[in-house]
């Protein structure tokens, strides 16, 4: 196993699979064609032609009422679980105007972009550098029992990046909003990766929190069972051989690796590494 294969992990799908999603007349997402009937079922909220799906609606407001019903709708059918309560963007960027807003459960089944904040705590000692590690609860509905990054969590609508790094520290780790503030964006990195749910185009922002070596992070809302510090080496070396880290918190800590001078030139694979850290998304109008 390599950082190439855990950047492959993130990137497998077959866009032919899927119907290109239009919003106020903007490519917007996809929608896998076997569920295009789930749709058609509705005219009232979405139109079919050429083989695409357009959302009803011709401003924000119009379309995110269309989104809304949508989201009661599949619920009711059983294609997705329950409605999250938190809302998404429905955009061909992260600044790019809104088009809608979306209940988060229903974002992967629309194929549309998402955005999430994942923060490196980490302490530098004598020894060189440790991360902290979180090991999600086993009662978690995704990935449970898997490694994670520190803290990680979406990007709602209506927050900036900087204050969910903030809200998401304090509710995942019990970092003290004092110390959160030293959090530093410091990149950004994207995939596309295909599942049972549907298709999701996500970007990651990245931050750095170097932590004092006697503070430690504290289970809050328990999404996470535990908090381990691992010396950096060991991080490397369970990202390139093993699928323990959820597979996208692997993106971040190769990206972690990258700049941090941990992972350099003398890799044979460094050049195709650092291109794979940012996937096309493909929903460019």
């Amino acid at each position: 196993m390599t950082f190439l294969e855990r950047i492959a992990e993130c990137n497998r799908h077959d866009l032919s699979r899927f119907a290109k999603l239009y919003v106020q007349g903007i490519r917007a997402g996809w929608v896998r064609r076997d569920r295009l009937p789930v749709l058609e079922a509705w005219p009232d909220l979405v139109t079919t032609r050429d083989g695409a799906v357009h959302v009803a609606g011709d401003d924000e407001p119009a379309a995110s009422r269309a989104f809304s019903d949508l989201a009661d709708r599949l619920v009711d059918v059983g294609e997705i679980p329950n409605r999250h309560g938190e809302l998404y963007a429905v955009a061909t960027l992260f600044e790019a105007p809104t088009l809608a807003v979306v209940d988060r459960q229903a974002v992967s089944w629309f194929g549309v972009l998402a955005h999430g904040v994942h923060i490196n705590g980490f302490v530098r000692g004598d020894d060189g550098i440790s991360m902290w590690v979180a090991v999600r609860s086993p009662s978690k509905a995704t990935f449970p029992g898997m490694l994670d990054n520190m803290v990680a969590g979406g990007q709602p609508f209506g927050i900036t990046p900087d204050d969910n790094v903030r809200k998401e520290c304090a509710e995942e780790a019990g970092v003290p909003d004092e110390l959160s503030r030293r959090a530093t964006s410091v990149s950004a990195v994207s995939y596309c990766a295909e599942h049972d749910r549907g298709l999701k185009p996500d970007t990651m922002f990245c931050y750095d929190l170097e932590l004092p070596a006697d503070f430690e992070p504290r289970v809050v809302d328990g999404e996470v069972e535990r908090f381990e510090l691992w010396p950096i080496e060991r991080v490397a070396e369970t990202v390139a051989t093993t699928q323990r880290f959820k597979f996208n918190c692997n993106l971040v800590v190769i990206d972690f690796l990258v700049r941090h001078g941990l992972l350099g030139p003398d890799d044979p694979d460094y050049a195709a590494i650092v291109d794979g850290l940012n996937q096309p998304l493909g929903l460019h109008p």
